[in-house]
């Protein structure tokens, strides 16, 4: 009997309707809300148990429960796509109204082009004609007219205010400087925003503009908390704020960045902030320096920073349409190059660095929290977004302090053992220690009473900053010392004989535990579980487990000017949200933006393997020319908790082994560098080698052999054109070796994105870590037969990613790969049609 229901009715094949009466409508609610899809014992249970559902057959109710679905689907579909509607009406208003500014700076510059021919072909003209000047120049001679003196008093900080908002206006929606697009970034309805960086200005700057799910006030909030989102501000303190008449605030602020460097001296600010709402609605924030030749209020210069200016810049918040916000942001700042050492001035005159590190992290952060707000509260590990938020920020600020070393934080600078390459510093002000004596998990007591910071920075040369990351944090054995990490994680009482020295074995095994990422997976909060890890020589054999929580950013290639971080801190197993941090790591900051630029889609993977031309790798050579004069500093700082009379004894030990890290980096580094990126032995062999080449050759002659069929629609048998082909294919295609725990061994560029990983970890990732229980018994009871006949199918599921993201899949098929001996050499998966749910 054909049934369907709407609004209540059954709609029985004979024409007649049934009607539910509201208490047998509102009982199933009931149940839908428990449960929107119950089994036929639950719903004859139903009828049992609720006497209104009696006169109504089981299968009516089925069919009920089947529209009930169907018309929340088509609910959730409707409110999706009516928010994408509102979405892409914002984002082509954005880009009418940068349209309409780009036209504007076309017709400015051709008008200047025109001066500029006429005034050359007429040398004889003495005198400047101003009516012949550029929109930009007659358009800050307006902004800027003849003012009264100004001063300190309320009417003299509220002329320097207005006069700050019309000239970031003329930035934020004007002219008044020449921006062009940032490399590597593509305006979009999925994109961050539209970003721009300055050409020709003074100083350094960045513009953006995007959308929001979050009001205005909302956002003029978030971004006036500086430290919440940008964490190189080591703080901004309000020392006075004045009312004006149009409902506006005015506030002076006095303001600290954090060197990213042990090479640079930190940076202050003495700013004017102005907030204000415009006659549109608009909410504004705009801020500048104040200067002496202003006559407005001064700050003393601060030991141990240089007073850096900024240039008018601010934020532009608009109301959306049917919510959220349209916002424009502009940071011009003026950082001083001339007082660091001339490698680094790359660094403080890069626009780009400026956009990456400053304006797109205030993006960031709205669109993170504005996402946040939309979805559950809780995330990894039953933690809320905002813990996991505030533990990363611990993190980064706490690696901040310990590698600026303030004095006014309790840190001063031992003496030297006769060579300068590491800095050594004590700290031993009870703020500093607050929280360091708990116990551990391992069962010692933590007496520490003081805490030292061994930091030193090397320039690189010739290794990208996020490869050089990607190994530093997958291949933790090549570079730590597990006695070491053993000594922090305990902080127990020590003497002399008792000191961590030289290695005794390696790491048991290093497990990386996803706990959260940021949208756009730029940053990985994780736990690292290490195991097998002893706390002196003798009880080195004794299996013990210990956990780092781990900050880790910047491991995409194609970002230009990003810098890339490993920040970790030994925590306890309990690890509570309050639990004591004491940060160590790695700052790897790139000092040829400018070059980078010039390729960004530039990478070094499987993809740029691939193209080999039979004089060689091109591949590689392409790389070495784009790469040859990648510059790079990197900065460590390591912190130890200890007791205060072994002093000398930790210094030393701190010394020593940041000396070999050092050297193990080095030697990491001239490992990945094109010349010498096939020798190391820690490397899997380049995925364009022959090796690769017959390991794709053998997947599709086993999958033909197997299944009767090809598994490549190509014609060319050629080892590269497989590979290539093989690399592309739109399913998840991975392979795993035939050991009792197989682990992977390669996977196609959509294999990696449905794990979530990179070709160098994916041998850490184990088969049955992907299959939740319902997948690993189903592989179990298929596992026979693939042995035995060659191949299985298995039914659509659900498997993890490896940051535990679910990923939904309509079938999968598992074969044997046979080698050129028809002997099985691995296994290999291919997920059909699969996404993140």
């Amino acid at each position: 009997m054909a049934m369907s229901c709407k609004d209540g009715k059954i709609a029985l094949d004979n024409g007649k309707y049934v009607r539910y009466t509201p208490e047998q409508v509102e009982a199933l609610e009931r149940l839908y809300h428990e449960c929107p899809k119950p089994s036929s014992i639950r719903r004859q249970q139903l009828i049992r148990e609720c006497p209104i559902l009696s006169n109504i057959e089981p299968k009516q109710i089925k069919v009920w429960f089947q529209n009930r679905r169907c018309r929340e689907k088509q609910r959730k579909e409707a409110s999706r796509l009516q928010a994408v509607n509102r979405k892409l009406t914002a984002m082509n208003k954005l880009l009418m109204e940068e349209n309409d500014r780009l036209q504007k700076q076309v017709s400015q510059l051709v008008y200047e082009n025109g001066y500029f021919r006429q005034h050359t072909q007429n040398t004889t003209l003495a005198t400047k004609d101003t009516s012949c000047e550029s929109v930009v120049t007659s358009g800050q001679h307006h902004l800027t007219p003849q003012h009264p003196p100004r001063d300190a008093s309320p009417a003299g900080l509220l002329s320097i205010a207005e006069e700050t908002l019309a000239e970031f206006l003329s930035k934020a929606t004007g002219t008044a400087v020449e921006w062009v697009q940032m490399p590597g970034m593509k305006p979009g309805p999925d994109s961050i925003g539209i970003v721009a960086i300055s050409h020709g200005c003074t100083g350094v700057a960045a513009r953006a503009c995007g959308l929001v799910g979050l009001e205005p006030t909302r956002v003029a909030e978030i971004l006036k908390d500086r430290p919440s989102w940008f964490r190189d501000c080591r703080a901004v303190d309000v020392l006075n704020v004045l009312p004006t008449a149009n409902g506006g605030t005015i506030e002076l602020l006095y303001m600290q960045l954090y060197a990213p460097t042990t090479l640079a001296p930190a940076r202050d600010f003495w700013l004017l902030r102005y907030t204000s709402v415009l006659e549109d609605g608009s909410l504004v924030v705009c801020e500048r320096s104040l200067k002496n030749t202003q006559n407005g209020p001064s700050m003393p210069p601060v030991q141990h920073f240089v007073r850096a200016e900024m240039l008018p810049s601010g934020y532009l918040v608009r109301p959306c349409e049917g919510g959220g916000s349209i916002i424009h942001i502009v940071d011009h700042l003026d950082l001083e190059p001339w007082s660091v050492p001339e490698v680094l001035r790359p660094l403080y005159e890069s626009s780009t660095v400026l956009a990456q590190k400053t304006t797109m992290a205030a993006l960031r952060q709205l669109r993170q929290i504005a996402h946040e707000v939309s979805q559950s509260n809780v995330t990894g590990w039953g933690r809320r977004p905002a813990a996991l938020r505030a533990l990363s920020q611990r993190l980064s600020r706490g690696f901040n302090e310990a590698l600026n070393g303030f004095t006014d934080e309790g840190w001063s600078m031992m003496g030297n053992d006769g060579m300068d390459d590491v800095t050594i510093l004590v700290n031993s002000s009870p703020e500093k220690l607050m929280g360091l004596n708990l116990p551990f998990a391992t069962g010692f007591p933590a007496v520490s009473n003081a805490v030292l910071c061994a930091k030193a920075s090397m320039l690189l040369q010739n290794v990208p900053p996020a490869i050089l990351l990607r190994f530093l944090r997958e291949h933790r054995s090549e570079w730590a010392d597990n006695n070491i990490d053993a000594y922090s994680a305990a902080a127990v009482k020590i003497g002399p004989c008792s000191l961590p020295g030289s290695r005794v074995g390696n790491f048991g095994g290093q497990v990386i535990l996803p706990l959260a990422h940021t949208m756009e997976h730029e940053e990985f909060l994780e736990v690292i579980k290490l195991e097998g890890v002893g706390h002196s020589p003798e009880d080195a054999i004794m299996p013990r487990e210990m956990f780092l929580l781990q900050l880790c950013s910047g491991m995409d290639e194609n970002a230009v000017g990003t810098c890339a971080e490993l920040i970790f801190a030994p925590i306890d197993a309990s690890f509570a949200d309050d639990a004591p941090l004491l940060p160590s790591g790695f700052r790897i900051i790139p000092l040829d933006s400018g070059k980078e630029a010039s390729s960004p889609n530039r990478t070094l993977d499987l993809a740029s393997a691939l193209e080999i031309g039979p004089a060689g790798n091109k591949a590689s050579n392409d790389y070495s020319s784009n790469s040859g004069c990648v510059r790079s500093v990197m900065t460590i700082a390591f912190e130890f908790a200890f007791e205060s009379h072994m002093q000398e004894h930790v210094a030393s030990m701190a010394r020593q082994y940041v000396r070999s890290i050092i050297s193990s980096v080095q030697r990491v580094a001239l490992a990945l560098s094109p010349s010498h990126l096939s020798s190391h032995a820690g490397l899997r062999p380049p995925l364009g080698t022959p090796e690769a080449q017959t390991l794709a050759r053998w997947i599709c002659q086993s999958y033909r052999c197997y299944m009767s069929v090809e598994l490549l629609k190509s014609g060319n048998e050629g080892g590269e054109s497989i590979l290539k082909t093989l690399w592309h294919h739109s399913d998840a295609i991975m392979c795993c070796s035939l050991k009792a725990l197989p682990v992977f061994t390669f996977a196609n560029q959509a294999g990696l994105d449905m794990l979530e990983t990179t070709l160098v970890a994916l041998q850490d990732i184990t088969l049955e870590k992907i299959f939740d229980d319902h997948g690993r018994k189903t592989l179990c009871s298929e596992f026979p037969q693939i042995m035995q006949q060659g191949f299985a199918c298995l039914q659509g599921g659900i498997c993890l990613s490896s940051m535990g993201r679910p990923v939904s899949y309509e079938r999968a098929v598992a074969w044997k790969v046979l080698n050129e001996e028809e002997n099985a050499h691995c296994i290999c998966f291919m997920f059909v049609n699969w996404s993140f749910v």
